[in-house]
């Protein structure tokens, strides 16, 4: 976020601690899907992504007068978002780790079969939904603070000083931390899918009726492709990394791609919580 864009939100801030209700509205608006697209890559799941990003929301708005202007407001926000999401005891797969080896199994087992079935959208749609899905489940294969470390230094590319102090270590230590998840997940897709090593026989067509059959895919509702704004790359363009090898910067690349999507049932969400009788107490709202 560029500096006019931060003393922007210093001043929504100051105004909404002021009783300026609209000035409110718009910082929560101006973060809300931001902060439901990094938990939709924290839980590979929207509702539980909704779910995260209400519960961060009004834990922001509720501490704001306790945000001391001594680093950017996102990374502020970050900081709840990882308190959040590693210190409460959450239900759904989120919450649990995925062995690599256990989901590599479960690939396997789900049988090639082209898809052949009758949808009411089309078959790309679905094709692209199970490749979002299965590339989404990969992350719950980390653990809940790798995949903050991901999150912050590869999808969002948070500068590593500002990702290092969200995630309170040294910068040298989360470029390390980011390192080493990097591989891991990029050497199980270059040992499993089609998409990095065209010699891996998985390929996202091939899967999907499968994906379908065990419910991870619903062609009635494509979690993965709602009202989509942008691109994550085009939120947070990648930067050059002369380092890096062609397979690397394949993976990366993919994920990149995936959608920027807009908040479920945003406005009414917001409603609720404006005439909440704490918000408005707090804030002096009329």
């Amino acid at each position: 976020m560029d500096k006019q864009q931060e003393r922007s939100d210093q001043v929504l801030i100051q105004e909404a601690l002021s009783g300026n209700r609209k000035s409110l509205e718009i910082l929560i608006k101006r973060h809300q899907t931001w902060i439901f697209n990094v938990a939709l890559n924290l839980t590979a799941d929207a509702n539980e992504a909704a779910d995260l990003m209400q519960e961060v929301l009004i834990k922001m708005v509720t501490n704001l007068s306790r945000f001391e202007r001594k680093s950017q407001f996102r990374t502020w926000l970050y900081r709840i978002i990882k308190n959040h999401f590693l210190n409460t005891k959450r239900k759904g797969q989120s919450s649990q780790v995925i062995p690599w080896e256990e989901y590599a199994q479960g690939l396997d087992a789900t049988r090639d079969k082209e898809l052949t079935d009758t949808f009411d959208i089309d078959k790309e749609l679905l094709v692209e939904e199970a490749k979002l899905s299965c590339m989404k489940a990969m992350l719950l294969c980390l653990t809940p603070e790798q995949r903050l470390v991901y999150v912050l230094g590869e999808l969002f590319e948070t500068p590593s000083a500002e990702a290092a102090e969200v995630m309170g270590v040294t910068a040298a230590n989360f470029r390390k931390q980011l390192s080493r998840t990097r591989e891991q997940l990029y050497n199980f897709m270059n040992e499993k899918c089609g998409l990095i090593n065209k010699t891996n026989p998985c390929r996202c067509a091939r899967k999907t009726t499968g994906f379908i059959q065990k419910g991870y895919v619903d062609p009635k509702n494509l979690q993965f492709q709602r009202e989509v704004i942008s691109k994550i790359e085009d939120i947070a363009p990648s930067k050059l990394d002369a380092f890096e090898n062609k397979g690397m910067t394949a993976y990366k690349r993919l994920y990149k791609a995936h959608n920027y999507q807009q908040t479920p049932n945003e406005d009414l969400f917001l409603k609720e919580l404006l005439t909440s009788s704490d918000i408005k107490e707090s804030f002096g709202l009329n």
